[in-house]
């Protein structure tokens, strides 16, 4: 276990909140996930580190893993000039992850409270949501009472999206 896991373990023990950790071989999609040897229950996420069209707005979107994000209806969802994905440069300055290891953990990296996060409504009535622990090595189960818990604690502004893929 690396520092940053380690961090986020000591957090989310501090606020309480309960986790079950899947440690697993490194994956870097939703698709080479879904190919593991192994079964975690509950809701399987993908976080979207996403960048508005001046690259002064930063959002991370959390998503149910089987659905379609698009852009163009989430910035007019939300009232954003165009959306693109950020860099592997400004994910590393904003949130310090890697690709393949977005999570809404990487919140904690921070400081500056920038990142908005933008989770799907749908996500709300989930009783487990599972996120990498800031690394792409390991799956956490967390209820999604917490995660809202967690993400109130870092006093992050989130906002919910509807986002319909029928």
């Amino acid at each position: 276990m690396n520092a940053k896991e380690k961090k986020l373990y000591d957090i989310l023990n501090l606020l309480g909140i309960n986790y079950i950790r899947n440690e697993h071989k490194a994956v870097f999609t939703v698709e080479e996930a879904s190919k593991l040897d192994i079964r975690i229950p509950g809701q399987h996420c993908k976080n979207l580190f996403l960048r508005n069209r001046k690259g002064d707005l930063h959002y991370l979107a959390i998503l149910d893993e089987t659905k379609h994000m698009d852009l163009k209806l989430l910035s007019k969802q939300i009232g954003s000039t165009s959306l693109s994905f950020a860099s592997e440069e400004r994910l590393h300055k904003y949130l310090g992850l890697k690709p393949g290891s977005v999570s809404p953990f990487g919140l904690i990296n921070d400081i500056d409270r920038k990142v908005i996060v933008l989770i799907d409504r749908e996500l709300t009535d989930k009783s487990i949501v599972n996120f990498h622990p800031n690394v792409n090595t390991a799956t956490i189960s967390v209820s999604y009472k917490d995660l809202e818990k967690f993400i109130k604690w870092h006093e992050n502004k989130f906002y919910y999206i509807d986002i319909d893929n029928k």
